[in-house]
């Protein structure tokens, strides 16, 4: 027999109104009546009717979009291919902005779910609240999907580059220009960082060259200061291993931090030092010399993220799909053959 409502209530000693309002979210429960409740309805495996609820409380025409950050132009540029998508529909968004942090992510998805939005984007979500499994109990009763994220999760779709093929064309083509001591650059708590870090340490191991100190870690990497803390960082970096030719960042924001730091130091990019970006965001066109980066298709992104948005709202959330899009190498002026 399938499970309703009213036995959800039971389970818990609670009425079905206060279950109703955890599902809906459109009115304050007590955190830890909330996690009483997602876990009874998660061991009984209760779907709620979606259609039915829809009738009561009329569908939503605002989608929520969650992002770290707009200082970044690949967080602006996702949320473009988003916006570009839903123009052509009778959906609006709603952003949101976290600061990168973890309680602010799930405060503002909290604020959309009492929004009674249609459905969420969350793009590049923190590592701790996909572990702490946060997302998934609430993608069971809102349509969600994930930007530059793969999601483990059968509720929650995902679009995402395959970073790590990104990256292999980054470290081979600095590879093939002769650099084998090559540094490496990143920021904290991101998954896109996890997966290019552990590239490079594949890479740098088969050739025998693997350095620890070679890493940096500059803490969040895609905020206003991202440039700065980069340049700070790469000229102690640069000035303590002097064997470095080649640099590779996980984001343009760093590698332009890096470029300004080689200026800093007297070195010449890409003469003396190469460096090589990921994300192709306009930053990379008009910053001197060119950047040499990785593409990562970030408006196709966001139209992709909305399409399977649009279809989970569609077919009232029973299924999700994931989709992976390639990368491709852009070369521009950042990267020279080492010895010439």
């Amino acid at each position: 027999m399938k499970t309703t409502i009213v036995d959800v209530a039971k389970a818990c000693n609670v009425s079905v109104a206060t279950v109703s309002r955890v599902i809906n979210g459109n009115y304050p429960v007590k955190e830890e009546t909330k996690e009483k409740v997602l876990k009874v309805i998660e061991e009984l495996q209760y779907q709620p009717n979606t259609q039915a609820r829809d009738l009561i409380k009329k569908q939503s025409s605002t989608i929520g979009v969650v992002v770290p950050s707009i200082s970044n132009m690949f967080f602006t540029n996702v949320i473009n291919g988003i916006e570009s998508y839903f123009e052509k529909s009778d959906y609006s968004i709603f952003l949101c902005i976290t600061e990168h942090d973890k309680d602010k992510e799930i405060s503002r998805i909290n604020e959309l779910i009492s929004r009674n939005v249609a459905g969420i984007i969350v793009v590049d979500p923190g590592i701790d609240n996909v572990e702490s499994k946060y997302f998934d109990k609430i993608a069971r009763f809102i349509p969600m999907v994930f930007v530059n994220r793969y999601s483990e999760s059968s509720h929650i779709s995902s679009v995402y580059n395959d970073q790590e093929n990104g990256s292999r064309l980054a470290i081979d083509y600095l590879l093939s220009k002769s650099h084998k001591n090559i540094a490496f650059i990143r920021g904290d708590n991101s998954y896109s960082y996890d997966i290019k870090e552990k590239v490079y340490k594949e890479m740098m191991k088969d050739i025998n060259n693997f350095k620890e100190e070679f890493i940096v870690n500059i803490g969040h990497g895609n905020s206003i200061q991202t440039v700065n803390k980069t340049m700070e960082k790469g000229i102690k970096l640069l000035s303590l291993n002097k064997d470095v030719t080649g640099v590779f960042a996980c984001n343009d924001l760093m590698a332009v931090g890096a470029i300004n730091a080689c200026k800093r130091l007297g070195l010449n990019v890409p003469e003396d030092i190469s460096v090589i970006g990921f994300d192709n965001t306009e930053l990379s066109k008009i910053v001197e010399p060119k950047l040499t980066t990785i593409d990562q298709n970030m408006s196709l992104l966001g139209e992709n993220a909305a399409e399977l948005l649009l279809e989970k709202i569609t077919y009232n959330n029973e299924f999700s799909k994931k989709i992976i899009l390639n990368n491709k190498l852009v070369i521009r002026e950042t990267v020279n053959q080492q010895g010439d």
